[in-house]
């Protein structure tokens, strides 16, 4: 049987690339129900995709003990992801939730044991897990096209708009949370491994956007085997999407690495010859349905899991405490059994870009 979502939360991302992904994850997922604040939102999408069952924030709980749906895509502003999640597998729902997972270790915790004690699904969206260019870097590193990884870098960065939701500190805002985590993840899927030790260095600016939050982060993560991860994120700065990992024998570089909207680019470079292949702008959210909608059905956990929402999580927080404290933070040992790989790729053609409701993306580009 098909699993039946409830969309929860209509901002920019939710609309231009959530919303259109069901309609490639037909087979295996039916988008039955939307929740948003905004009735405008409602009206006008409800009837676009063929969605009977409405509600606002309020009418939540109502619509998770409706017997209506099997499951949320909660796609709110960070510091609301625990509170929905967690409301939403205590009535028996399964929960696939954005990146971050949450907006602590603490409330990631909770997550987790709330799906196990529910005996229900709980995945985070991290859609590069199951995106091509990124999982033939991963297959490459793997089978050793560039030797042993030692270094990797990337950069992640945009203007952000003045009044977005992700300048804002209550909501969970900031660039490292929302950008930054990116490559981090990447840093450690490439590296197969977690970071022992993290520094970060975090900058303000006198510009009005980052009276809450921090404009640009910088960080450096040893891992395992003596290599070492710098990182770069900013919410003002030009755009840029990019990482590169370099081992004894070789590089691969991505550019643009991290983005939905358009095509990817993998140089490889090996015996001083470089190759470059483009991977064409695709839809990157419909594998996430369907994969959960299958480990649903199979009984299964998702990958990526709360697990590996966590496993982010708890590095950010070292690296804030590194940026207040000037200092190094230890982290203690951290267990993965299960990792992205080669046959999560999906390959789906791209969704037309749809008209949106009472929301702007969170980019002046």
């Amino acid at each position: 049987m098909k699993l039946r979502f409830a969309v929860v939360g209509l901002g920019h991302f939710a609309q231009v690339a959530v919303l259109p992904a069901f309609r490639h994850a037909k087979k295996d997922c039916e988008l039955v129900a939307l929740v948003s604040s905004e009735r405008e939102k409602l009206e006008s999408l409800a009837p676009r995709y063929d969605v009977k069952k409405t509600c606002d924030y309020e009418g939540y709980d109502e619509l998770l003990r409706s017997g209506e749906i099997d499951a949320v895509y909660i796609a709110l502003p960070n510091s609301m992801h625990c509170d929905f999640a967690l409301r939403a597998l205590n009535a028996g729902i399964h929960v696939l939730v954005e990146k971050p997972m949450a907006a602590s270790v603490e409330e990631c915790e909770q997550m987790i044991e709330a799906a196990v004690r529910n005996d229900r699904a709980c995945m985070v969206g991290y859609r590069l897990h199951f995106e091509p260019a990124n999982l033939r870097t991963l297959d490459a590193v793997r089978h050793g096209e560039i030797g042993e990884p030692i270094l990797f870098d990337s950069v992640f960065s945009f203007q952000a708009k003045e009044g977005n939701f992700r300048l804002q500190k209550d909501l969970g805002g900031g660039p490292l949370w929302d950008i930054g985590i990116y490559c981090l993840n990447a840093a450690r899927t490439l590296f197969e491994s977690e970071p022992e030790e993290v520094f970060c260095f975090a900058e303000r600016s006198e510009d009005s956007r980052f009276q809450e939050v921090g404009r640009s982060f910088s960080c450096t993560l040893r891992f395992p085997r003596h290599r070492l991860a710098s990182l770069q994120c900013s919410f003002g700065a030009a755009d840029v999407s990019a990482y590169r990992i370099v081992g004894t024998e070789g590089d691969i570089r991505l550019e643009p690495a991290f983005d939905y909207s358009g095509e990817l680019k993998q140089y490889l470079t090996k015996d001083g010859r470089t190759s470059m292949q483009t991977f064409p702008k695709h839809d990157q959210i419909a594998p996430e349905l369907i994969h959960f909608a299958q480990c649903v059905r199979e009984k299964k956990v998702p990958e990526p899991s709360g697990r590996e929402g966590l496993g982010d999580i708890r590095i950010i927080e070292a690296l804030l405490e590194s940026a207040d404290s000037g200092r190094a933070v230890k982290l203690g040992e951290f267990h993965r059994n299960r990792r992205t790989g080669i046959e999560n790729e999906f390959r789906l053609p791209a969704q037309g870009k749809p008209r949106t409701v009472n929301v702007a993306s969170a980019s002046y580009n």
